[in-house]
């Protein structure tokens, strides 16, 4: 019986949309998250009887056939890149993007990967690191008697000294930004790398068209929506039992049809 398997897909597809709402909830904290949404499309069709043939009767066309479903499959699941709240920290290495783009860092093989957390700290080396080790791109080193750190909404970063009348300028933080954002492959720790879905990344300097300002000791919360994400969750598992519902009948109609026999 058709039903049976065809129910069994939407079940399937229901345990794979709770797995990326429990996601969502379990990472309603993380910095600069982006909640995900999982996207679904039905499956190949049986046709027993096709609209527009010739009716068997008198050759009249059919304007309406008989075609079964055989159910659903998901498709994506895509992260919603809808900006989230900015939340003051008062700490001068937090960095926060108002806007599209991504932070480069520098993994240790040399490989840049970018991310939305701006939690940075300073290195032994005097470096600007993620809580990872990983380095800023381009490469800020912090002297040792620098008593301030600004960084303005352009990225450059600025460096008070003692002694010196004016602040010291120690470089300028890039920005990059994709065509395709949903394309990037998370790969954790707030990180993603480029791919081919994603496009190369152009990068610019925060501030100019179509990349994000950076806003110093403020970090973006993740997007995460707790009351949409519960909302989802019981549209979920409602949708969850009318599947398991639908196996429970197909399954005493099979039994019944064996006993007839």
């Amino acid at each position: 019986m058709r039903a049976l398997s065809i129910a069994a897909t939407g079940m399937m597809a229901q345990q794979t949309n709770v797995e990326v709402i429990s996601n969502n909830i379990a990472n309603m904290n993380t910095t600069g998250f982006k909640r995900a949404r999982a996207e679904f499309t039905d499956l190949i069709y049986q046709n027993e009887r096709r609209q527009g043939a010739p009716s068997v009767d008198d050759g009249n066309i059919v304007p309406a056939g008989v075609q079964i479903g055989l159910g659903v499959k998901t498709a994506a699941v895509r992260r919603v890149n809808v900006q989230g709240n900015l939340t003051s920290t008062g700490n001068s290495l937090d960095l926060a993007l108002q806007g599209p783009g991504y932070f480069v860092v520098a993994r240790p093989d040399g490989e840049d990967v970018y991310t939305r957390a701006g939690a940075f700290q300073k290195s032994a080396e005097g470096m600007i690191v993620t809580a990872d080790g990983y380095e800023l791109q381009p490469g800020i080193n912090i002297p040792e008697n620098a008593t301030d750190i600004v960084v303005n909404q352009n990225g450059e970063v600025l460096a008070t000294i003692d002694g010196l009348a004016e602040p010291l300028n120690l470089g300028q933080l890039m920005i990059a930004t994709f065509v395709n954002e949903a394309g990037l492959e998370a790969i954790g720790d707030n990180l993603f790398k480029e791919t081919v879905a994603s496009g190369p990344p152009t990068i610019g300097v925060a501030g100019d068209p179509g990349f994000a300002t950076i806003q110093q000791k403020y970090l973006e919360s993740s997007n995460v929506n707790i009351v949409q994400e519960i909302t989802d969750l019981i549209s979920a598992q409602r949708a969850y039992e009318m599947n398991s519902k639908v196996v429970e009948t197909a399954d005493q109609m099979s039994a019944t049809v064996t006993q007839m026999r």
